[in-house]
Formats: structure tokens, sequence, C-alpha cells
């Protein structure tokens, strides 16, 4: 199996990070000015500025309408991502449970990753720990300030220091090609989008549920009928931008993982060792009760228990993994 080289991955994830932060905004804008047309379609007319009734969409009506909240749209979404982006780390381990550790803490975990770090000539990353008797480990952040690499209790336990290497090579080489920056930046624009989606849903759930039933008179009824008709619209858009943020994220290649596997068995001098810690994994994967699909894109090895709602479940259809067992055999063909 051919590693492509460093800074051609770098590169190409570079590139790929300038995409998806082109991208991911215009598919929510272009839903935006989808839900003006829809609505505009519905009401079947327009006045122009004489008071002369025309029929049809009048499209420069729209595209007023759209630079008006236009500004709104890209001012909080803008703010949402710049929190998001900046604060991932925070929010990751506080997700998790992770704990910074020490060399006084645990030297074994800590002199590997040191002597790796070296190996390879990057800076020494922040090393994390969760307490869970299962198997996983994840490489995030986005600088040199918040890059760490967290391992589980369970992994440390179980793999020897041969394995344990592999492992966080894997991780280190996440981090060296810049995946980890890529895949949060997609985390961050798909949680924005199902967030809406889910928002929008539970409004017009509640609207359709309980508003409709305190409207007596027939104004009230038309009104609480047009609430729920903009709301629908609005999911519907919602939706299909959800939709295609995912199949957008979907365009990070799965050689993610490939490249990443053999970055790790090159710096750790060992495919076997690597290889045989994947099946460890595979066969006792944890951190599947965080619950949390987005970091579960960073893992390993991604835990089957991990989609438990509906979007959690759609999510998962477009996860990034390849599949371990192919893995496993690239490696022990390396």
């Amino acid at each position: 199996m051919r590693y492509v080289g460093i800074q051609t991955q770098i590169r190409r994830n570079n590139t790929l990070s300038t995409l998806l932060l082109l991208g991911f905004p215009l598919i929510l804008l272009a839903m935006v000015w989808l839900f003006l047309y829809i609505i505009h379609s519905i009401e079947g007319s327009y006045y122009d500025d004489y008071g002369n009734v025309y029929y049809g969409v009048s499209l420069s009506q729209v595209t007023h309408e759209f630079l008006v909240v236009l500004p709104w749209v890209v001012g909080i979404v803008g703010i949402w991502f710049v929190i998001a982006y900046f604060s991932n780390a925070s929010m990751i381990r506080n997700a998790t449970g992770a704990h910074p550790i020490s060399r006084r803490d645990n030297p074994r975990i800590y002199n590997i990753v040191e002597n790796l770090t070296m190996t390879c000539g990057m800076p020494m990353p922040q090393v994390n720990v969760i307490d869970d008797p299962q198997l996983n480990a994840f490489a995030n952040g986005i600088d040199e300030k918040s890059y760490a690499v967290t391992v589980t209790t369970g992994l440390l336990n179980r793999l020897d220091d041969d394995e344990l290497a592999g492992v966080i090579g894997h991780e280190l080489t996440h981090i060296r090609n810049r995946d980890t920056r890529l895949l949060i930046t997609s985390i961050i624009f798909v949680g924005i989008i199902s967030t809406i989606t889910s928002l929008v849903a539970r409004i017009l759930w509640n609207t359709f549920i309980y508003g409709g039933g305190r409207r007596r008179s027939n104004n009230g009824k038309n009104s609480g009928a047009s609430i729920i008709v903009v709301l629908a619209i609005g999911l519907v858009c919602a939706v299909i931008a959800y939709f295609f943020t995912l199949l957008t994220r979907f365009a990070i290649s799965r050689k993610r993982e490939f490249m990443a596997d053999a970055g790790g068995a090159e710096l750790c001098g060992n495919p076997l060792a690597l290889a045989s810690a994947l099946r460890k994994i595979s066969n006792n994967p944890g951190l599947g009760n965080i619950g949390r699909e987005d970091i579960a894109q960073m893992y390993i090895v991604r835990p089957k228990t991990v989609a438990r709602g509906l979007i959690e479940r759609i999510n998962s259809l477009f996860s990034t993994h390849p599949s371990t067992e192919r893995r496993i055999q690239l490696l022990e063909q390396f």
C-alpha cells in the first residue's frame, strides 16, 4: 500500500477545507433562497411598484427579500461557527469526559507519544485519557495549541507497547495531515444544519399538536394553517440542506483513514502491531455511550451503537470510516 507524501496530503486537506468553508454556507444560503421562492410560489401573485397584479413568482422580490435576510443569516451562522471552531477542544473534552495527563500521571503513554513526535519532528500534542474500560482513541484540534491525542483506559490496559505505538502513530498522522482541522470544519457545519432541522421540526410538531386547538375563529384557523405550511416548507428546505451537507462531508475521502493507517505503520515501524490493535479495538470499541455521532467520526474505530436518534442514524449512513476489516487486510500486506 503506497502512502501519499505528508506535504501532498496537507495540500489536499487544506484545499478541501477551503472548499468546505465555501460549500457549506452556499448550501445554507441556497436553501434560504429556495424557501423564499416556494413561499412566493404558494402566494401565486404579486404587485409591481404601480399596484398592478401579476400572477406567478417575482424573482426580483425573492432576491430582494433574500438580500435583506442575508446579513442576518451570515452573521448568525458566522458567529456560531467561530465560537464552535475555537472552542471545539473544550467541547470535546466535556462531551467525552477526557482529562489531560502529564508524564508523571502515566509515563508509559506520555513517553510513547513523545518518542513518536520526536521521530516525525512534530510538536508534542496534549495527551488525554478517558476512563472507559472499552477500547478507542482519537485525535482532535485545529492548531498546535489545541492538538490532542485521546485514549481510553481500556486501550492502555489491553494493548502492548507496539500496538499502542501503532494507534498513537495513526492519530499523530491525522494531526500531521491536518485531517482533524478538516473534520472539525465539516462537523461544525453539519451540526449547524442538523440543529436548525431539529429545531424547525420541533416547532412544527408543537404548532401542529398544540397550536391549532387553541384557535376558534376562521381567521385563527387560517393563521394556524399558514404557520404550519410555512414551517413545513422550512423543514423541507432544512432537510434538503442537511442531506447535501452530509454528501459534502462524505466527499471527505475514506482514504483519510487508510492514509493515517499507512502513516501510523510507517511511524511506529510495525504495520502488524497496528493491525493487531485495530482487531482488538473492533472487538470491543468504546465511547459509544457518549452517543455523539459527530465526535464518533474522529474515533479510530467507530462504535456501531452511536446512532440512536433519527438524525444520528441518517448521519451514520454517511460515516467517513471505511471497513475495519479492510484496513486490517491492507496493513497485513504492508
